[in-house]
């Protein structure tokens, strides 16, 4: 099985983008703001909430990161308008991180402030660990400007990651625990999926005993399993943490959690630069490309 779907994962470059995007359809939204509307008010619907991300990263013109930050504003104003249930993750290199520090830093602080004036909580994402100091840095310094409805993303196949999560502590962050897709080194990350998994419980309940909110962002049963029994062990109240799962994926799961009260928010992205996304998601997540072309392939399947 992994065989195949490494196959799939590096053969994606070749496929074409009519095929690409039947593979991404149903992981996203849409290329449209209304699009990504329709889908939040369906999962609103379901009882569940979402958080928004305008499809885009590794922005190489200043140009190109304001623009990001005025389509996230307006993901912001319909939000509010519209009073959906949710909110909007973003990856600093979109706002300009890989360009200049300060414009990373600077396109974020707006963003914040423009979410955080309509109520609206931001999560700034992860990315390959060349990015994580200076995510972690740009966090710091909202908090330190009295910004409270920020929140960061920690990766538990990364080994540094209980060390930040202890520094992080007098904040209380608000925090999204996710396994991590980026291609890194052994020095970096770990790679036994068994290790992997047992970090990232291991972090759940660091958090926790630091009196952190924790999104528990995975499709691992195992690692959902884990964590539920954590709660359960240390009486933690269901509004104290919630999972995430991405658009599509272990929709039974989800629907699950739900119906036994706990809180679900689905990572809901949108827009033009679907391809480049589809691909790279693809590429860096082999077990996601071969579960979406073996779903494919069942979807045009006669038998």
């Amino acid at each position: 099985m992994r065989i195949f779907d490494r196959t799939v994962a590096t053969a994606l470059p070749l496929v074409p983008r009519p095929l690409v995007r039947r593979f991404a359809d149903r992981y996203m939204a849409g290329e449209t703001l209304e699009q990504a509307v329709q889908t939040v008010q369906a999962l609103n619907a379901e009882s569940m909430m979402a958080t928004v991300d305008v499809l885009g990263e590794s922005i190489r013109e200043p140009a190109g990161a304001t623009q990001t930050v005025e389509r996230y504003i307006q993901v912001l104003e319909t939000i509010q308008e519209k009073g959906l249930d949710a909110n909007i993750s973003v990856k600093l290199s979109a706002l300009g991180l890989e360009i200049d520090r300060r414009l990373g830093s600077e396109n974020a602080a707006r963003l914040v402030g423009e979410a955080e004036s309509r109520g609206i909580f931001v999560r700034l994402d992860m990315e390959h660990s060349g990015l994580t100091d200076a995510t972690l840095e740009i966090y710091r310094e909202l908090r330190d400007a009295g910004h409270e409805r920020v929140g960061v993303v920690i990766q538990a196949y990364l080994r540094r990651s209980l060390g930040d999560l202890r520094d992080l502590a007098p904040l209380r962050p608000n925090v999204r625990l996710v396994k991590g897709i980026y291609v890194e080194p052994p020095a970096i990350a770990y790679r036994d999926p068994h290790t992997v998994n047992r970090n990232f419980v291991d972090l759940v309940e660091e958090l926790v005993g630091a009196g952190s909110y924790v999104a528990v962002a995975t499709h691992d049963p195992v690692v959902v399993d884990e964590s539920l029994r954590l709660f359960d062990r240390m009486r933690l109240d269901p509004a104290a943490y919630e999972f995430q799962m991405l658009l599509g994926v272990a929709e039974e799961l989800r629907r699950q959690l739900v119906d036994h009260g706990h809180r679900m928010r689905v990572y809901v992205p949108f827009g033009d630069a679907w391809y480049s996304y589809s691909v790279r998601r693809l590429r860096e997540n082999p077990s996601i490309a071969g579960y979406v072309a073996r779903d494919v392939f069942r979807s045009i399947s006669p038998l």
